[in-house]
């Protein structure tokens, strides 16, 4: 049978960066195809000219057996390619309405199709479960809800050729499920699923074939059902990957952070957050593990300084942290950064880079004022030499500081994120999804950091969605749900069904 895709000698150079140098290998009509690989390995810009957002520099591309020159998104879409993106691409102060109609108006008179629109999106949402209201606002729900508003896109124009970019980074276990089923029945339909994740795991479960890239480069490609994780792992890093990262045995020192009676109540005076009470000490990790939107992100915009809390208090290190008698929280999260507690959110590129400028810049933003000479001006040799260590320590590609961060792959910007928080000595660090969208290699570099940072003394309060990271990071485990906390286990006392009940509300007795 005809390849659906099928890619001969495809180059592609950012500069002096080749992401994509002679990619070639076929992708199977009918099939679920997955393409693995380190961060920055080059599968996002292959799949980006699929797409039609790069152009490759040299080689062929054939859909269906004809060569194709793919000049835009638009094009792509006309020959039946669909792409679910790893980092969202949607209007955030639009509805989930408007964001599915984008490009596929019809015309000026939007009335009688919005309301078709509408009703279709519903029956969709019904049938797959996907639990997303048409006329919300993008920017008020979680991101596993704008994941799956970039899953629904794809739906409603029925592609025949569907790429999807780290779908399951956002989505919980029943979520992930969930889709798995979906694209089943995708494939039982003839349709061709293109999968890159991170998650050998998934790879295993549901694709036909895997390729796996490289620095670019294809390095194998193998029938799923004749390989492995083990083989898979081997073959993305070109080393074994670590199982259990050596840690100190736990010996936790003073509480760092004390919060006592927290509550949060939207505008609307609907209640986010209620009764939060928990402890982090020095040299501990806690880990807050529940479904993405149960008030996790809110707790953590709290204690960042992103966020006024409505009632209750904070103590960091003893003394109460400045909310009260604030209108907001402009200046806050400078001020507890200059306090010791350094930040890591859960949305790199709304809150943790500014994708526009350089590597080097994204190492110095919230402590520029740390790299400044006795004249008060920025010390720019000591900021190149800084950027150049921390690049070489914490294993950043391309090793470029000029090179812009919105370049980077999302997990070479997550490196640098950590980096940059874990240069500046935190007492307390706040550590939203840290490995979301990020490969098995770099997986084990972050949690290593994040370990040592434990073994040093330092309090970390991490957040994930991850079972299997909460387990392999964890001293502590608070579970929560709906805003209030619902559990809290020792790492010994770890148990995936307890933990799943708690996290859909069931309350400790």
């Amino acid at each position: 049978m005809q390849p659906a895709v099928e890619f001969r000698n495809i180059s592609k150079a950012f500069g002096a960066v080749q992401a994509n140098a002679d990619v070639s290998f076929p992708i199977a009509k009918g099939s679920i195809h997955g393409v693995i690989g380190e961060n920055g390995a080059g599968k996002s810009t292959l799949m980006s000219i699929l797409y039609g957002y790069y152009h490759a520099d040299s080689g062929q591309l054939l859909i269906n057996g004809q060569e194709r020159q793919i000049r835009t998104s638009f094009e792509a879409i006309a020959l039946g390619i669909g792409m679910v993106h790893q980092h969202f691409m949607l209007v955030e102060n639009m509805t989930v309405l408007d964001n599915v109609m984008l490009g596929t108006e019809g015309g000026f008179k939007l009335a009688a199709k919005r309301l078709e629109t509408e009703a279709k999106l519903r029956e969709i949402c019904a049938r797959y479960r996907l639990d997303v209201d048409p006329l919300a606002t993008i920017h008020d729900l979680s991101v596993g809800a704008q994941q799956r508003v970039e899953i629904l896109k794809q739906i409603y124009r029925s592609a025949e050729i569907l790429i999807l970019d780290e779908p399951t980074a956002v989505l919980t276990a029943q979520e992930t499920a969930s889709l798995f089923e979906i694209l089943k029945l995708f494939k039982e339909q003839g349709k061709t699923i293109i999968l890159i994740t991170h998650k050998l795991g998934e790879i295993m479960e549901i694709t036909d074939q895997v390729t796996v890239m490289r620095a670019g480069r294809v390095v194998g490609a193998v029938a799923t059902r004749e390989t492995s994780k083990e083989q898979l792992a081997n073959m993305m890093v070109g080393r074994p990957i670590e199982g259990n990262l050596p840690r100190k045995a736990f010996n936790p020192g003073a509480p760092v952070l004390k919060v006592a009676n927290l509550q949060l109540e939207d505008k609307q005076k609907v209640r986010l957050l209620a009764d939060i009470d928990l402890t982090v000490r020095a040299g501990e990790i806690v880990a807050i593990a529940g479904v993405s939107g149960n008030g996790q992100s809110e707790l953590m915009e709290i204690l960042s300084g992103m966020r006024l809390p409505t009632s209750g208090s904070v103590e960091f290190l003893g003394k109460e942290l400045p909310y009260a008698r604030r209108a907001n929280a402009d200046g806050l999260p400078a001020e507890f950064r200059e306090l010791g507690i350094g930040h890591v959110p859960e949305d790199r590129l709304r809150d943790g880079v500014i994708k526009d400028f350089t590597v080097m810049q994204n190492t110095v933003f919230g402590y520029q004022d740390r790299v400044k000479n006795k004249a008060g001006l920025f010390d720019f040799d000591a900021i190149a030499k800084r950027c150049a260590h921390l690049l070489e320590a914490f294993d950043v590609r391309p090793k470029n500081p000029d090179l812009r961060i919105g370049l980077l792959s999302g997990g070479n910007q997550q490196k640098v994120v950590i980096a940059r928080e874990v240069s500046a000595s935190p007492k307390l660090m706040l550590v939203g999804q840290p490995t979301r969208g990020v490969d098995i290699g770099t997986i084990e570099s972050i949690h290593t950091q994040l370990l040592r940072l434990r073994d040093e003394g330092v309090a970390i309060l991490l957040v994930s969605t991850e079972l299997e990271e909460v387990r392999a990071l964890a001293d502590r485990i608070v579970v929560v749900s709906g805003g209030r906390i619902t559990g809290e286990l020792n790492i010994n006392e770890f148990d995936t069904t307890r933990i799943g009940l708690l996290m859909g509300g069931m309350h400790k007795s």
